[in-house]
């Protein structure tokens, strides 16, 4: 209306201004953008991040359908547990703060969740107000307000993903993905904290790699059955156990399905590697035979053209000279 009203268009009419209108807001309200969150701990184990993700529809090996999630917002470590109910999450939250409270010598000062029943239990609510915790939590529907966590989350369940479709094992093996997805993530440079490494950032010590194995590969199990039995089992490598210098491993046999714990198993990466190399050489080999194919393949019909008339000439186009005969 106003480029209307400069150009002289509207004739006497004048334009003006409303400083508001109430039917503009009603069809054209949206939502705000979010600002960026800046959190100035000073410390490990002054603000933790929280949030609880499930349920999983399929259950977990240890019968579990729901991740617990935990991070510390000054190193970025994150912790997860596997809960098979809601009703356990006071339980560990309690474990937890415990935990990190012994080995820091520090008091936890903030808890950041969302809105989750499982967080707003009287019991839990109270040892939040006794403990001198301060809660900060989100607006319904505003999982943006608590992205911390959140993008750790499909950071966990991504990943857990990719590393099961690599190893060819079925979604019963979600929570041990997830797992050993953490373990690494604590041991990978973070871009928040300016490229450093969490585990590096909460104990102050150098995290170990030399342990690092390919998921889901084939590992022999050191095992003392008898004189003459098999000086190891043939498993499979799922993860890290905790609190323990030893694997994680899966033993398939058809008799006696099991996790074990070892220290001693022998691992063969290179099969994961050369299947990986194989199935990059069949889609190769695929394309290249498609391909081919293409290019020789006869259409499925051709056009007859008659080589003599009725009179003993040939046919030729116009402008177009006889064959020699």
């Amino acid at each position: 209306m106003d480029v209307l009203s400069q150009q002289a268009l509207l004739g006497s009419k004048k334009t003006g201004k409303l400083d508001f209108c109430e039917h503009c807001v009603f069809g054209k309200q949206c939502r705000v953008k979010f600002s960026l969150a800046v959190h100035t701990t000073k410390g490990t184990v002054d603000y933790i991040h929280s949030d609880l993700w499930g349920p999983c529809t399929v259950l977990s090996k240890g019968c579990g359908r729901y991740m617990l999630t935990f991070i510390d917002d000054f190193s970025r470590k994150v912790w997860v547990y596997i809960l098979k109910k809601k009703s356990n999450v006071f339980v560990q939250w309690k474990q937890f703060k415990m935990t990190i409270e012994k080995q820091t010598d520090k008091e936890s000062k903030c808890l950041r969740t969302d809105n989750g029943m499982e967080f707003y239990l009287d019991d839990f609510i109270e040892f939040c107000r006794n403990e001198g915790i301060v809660r900060h939590h989100t607006l319904r529907k505003m999982p943006q307000q608590n992205g911390v966590i959140e993008r750790m989350n499909r950071t966990l369940i991504e990943r857990a993903r990719c590393m099961l479709s690599n190893a060819r094992l079925p979604k019963e093996f979600w929570a041990e993905g997830i797992n050993t997805t953490a373990y690494l993530v604590n041991r990978s440079p973070s871009t928040v904290i300016d490229c450093v490494i969490p585990e590096k950032v909460w104990s102050g010590k150098h995290a170990n790699y030399e342990n690092l194995r390919i998921f889901g590969c084939p590992a022999y199990a050191h095992v003392n059955d008898g004189k003459l039995e098999p000086r190891a089992k043939k498993c499979i490598f799922l993860g890290y156990a905790n609190g323990v210098k030893g694997y994680r491993l899966w033993c398939p046999d058809s008799e006696s399905s099991r996790f074990l714990i070892s220290r001693y198993a022998t691992f063969d990466e290179s099969s994961m590697l050369s299947k990986k190399k194989e199935l990059i050489d069949a889609g190769k080999d695929q394309g290249i035979r498609e391909k081919v194919e293409l290019e020789v393949r006869a259409p499925d019909s051709l056009p007859i053209i008659p080589t003599d008339k009725e009179d003993g000439s040939h046919s030729t186009e116009e402008n177009e000279e006889p064959e020699e005969q």
